[in-house]
């Protein structure tokens, strides 16, 4: 699914690097390159600087034991870790030469990955969360979200396009879905157990 530019296609950039992006990652790149993740409840914020074309994308996991609709994301330690994930990617980029005020977002992923009857450990609430994480981050910063393909009960493949900052969206396929379920259910508990060990040093991988 394109979400803007639908004629073009990837031969139109063939010979563009391409960078991907596992879960804590994030690249920044002022040329053209292609920076593709794949995604189940996780989310990707692909941000840019369209005057001095600069692209970031990242991409995240939050994780907690309980999750409250009404309770403020600063205020856990989910929420921390995702606005700190978000000011790397925004700091990177303004390293690399954008400007804060001239940023624009697209935001992809945050599945529902598995029913309420199958998440016995609250892990089926974290593609909901993670979505409204990055949305209410965006409108809080005054950072445009210009499109979005959030929710839904499928993975995603997601291509960041540095020359138009176009995004490229392909549903993967349920057997690969599976997949992604247990790596990032193994990931997330990975994170709770950092978070009540109380770890000091950083960890990529949350």
């Amino acid at each position: 699914m394109r979400l803007d530019k639908i004629s073009r296609t990837f031969n139109d950039v063939r010979g563009f690097p391409r960078v991907r992006i596992n879960p804590g990652e994030y690249c920044v790149s002022g040329r053209n390159t292609i920076v593709y993740t794949i995604l189940g409840s996780c989310v990707s914020a692909c941000l840019y600087d369209p005057v001095r074309k600069i692209i970031g994308m990242n991409h995240f996991l939050l994780s907690n034991r309980r999750y409250a609709r009404n309770l403020p994301f600063p205020v856990t330690e989910a929420g921390r870790y995702g606005i700190h994930a978000m000011e790397l990617l925004i700091n990177a980029m303004l390293k690399e030469g954008a400007r804060r005020e001239d940023l624009q977002a697209k935001a992809f992923g945050g599945g529902t990955m598995l029913s309420c009857s199958e998440g016995r450990d609250n892990f089926n609430c974290v593609g909901e969360v993670n979505t409204r994480f990055v949305q209410e981050f965006l409108k809080n910063e005054g950072i445009p979200l210009v499109s979005a393909d959030l929710g839904g009960n499928r993975g995603r493949v997601v291509y960041f396009f540095h020359d138009d900052f176009s995004v490229y969206v392909r549903k993967v396929e349920k057997t690969t879905t599976s997949k992604l379920v247990d790596k990032e259910k193994q990931i997330w508990k990975r994170s709770l157990a950092i978070q009540e060990q109380k770890t000091e040093e950083p960890e990529l991988w949350l």
